[in-house]
């Protein structure tokens, strides 16, 4: 997995789209079209789950991937019923460590709806959303989670191959980890070799051992036994 995502060239420019009056995601998006890239600030009038809906109207049933930081009860509950009414085919979450003791309730939710095979946690403030068919390729990136929540935030749409295939590898390596029930066994100290995990095998300075760890921030080379200049 490369350390970053470039895009080497955009075919078209980025549509800014004024939705901080639009009450409804597909008011503030609008139309969603191949190849396209969609910039867009709102007021948390809709919330991410409705983003995620609106673009699946337009792709057909699909794919998912959803990370976010948080979720709440009817958000977990309106995404099941778009997975029981056949828009989306399969679904994987990524939450934050803390979800299970900062909103028990809703993780215990998360699980029992989704079960345990379709969830995974890591320290995390990412939110992203990949929605892939054999014809689309969505990218949502948002400062949206997933639940409602009434202040200004920002997303972008994207029908790009690049992005999607950068995104699901990430997820990728964190659900080729531990599961989540020996997650959940473990202390959120323990847990962090969930996030060093990935992308070891670029970068070499990451691990599960205390010598392991990213010595690069310490300014220590345990290699010369002195400061790094």
């Amino acid at each position: 997995m490369s350390e970053v995502f470039r895009r080497s060239a955009r075919s078209r420019g980025r549509d800014r789209r004024r939705s901080l009056t639009k009450e409804t995601a597909a008011g503030a998006v609008g139309e969603i079209t191949k190849g396209c890239e969609i910039f867009g600030l709102s007021k948390g009038q809709f919330s991410l789950i409705d983003l995620i809906e609106h673009c699946l109207d337009a792709t057909g049933p699909a794919d998912v991937i959803i990370s976010t930081w948080s979720a709440a009860a009817a958000d977990i509950e309106y995404a099941n019923r778009l997975i029981t009414d056949g828009r989306i085919r399969s679904l994987r979450f990524l939450v934050d460590f803390s979800f299970p003791s900062r909103k028990p309730e809703y993780c215990d939710l998360l699980r029992s709806v989704f079960g345990d095979d379709c969830v995974r946690m890591a320290q995390t403030h990412a939110k992203f959303v990949v929605i892939k068919n054999d014809d689309w390729t969505l990218a949502l990136r948002t400062s949206m989670n997933l639940n409602h929540n009434r202040r200004l935030e920002s997303f972008e749409v994207s029908d790009d191959p690049g992005m999607v295939e950068y995104l699901e590898g990430v997820i990728d390596e964190v659900f080729a980890g531990d599961t989540l029930a020996a997650q959940l066994k473990r202390g959120r100290g323990q847990n962090e070799t969930t996030l060093n995990a990935i992308g070891i095998s670029e970068s070499g300075w990451f691990g599960s051992g205390e010598l392991d760890r990213d010595i690069r921030r310490a300014g220590w080379s345990t290699l010369k036994g002195e400061r790094l200049k």
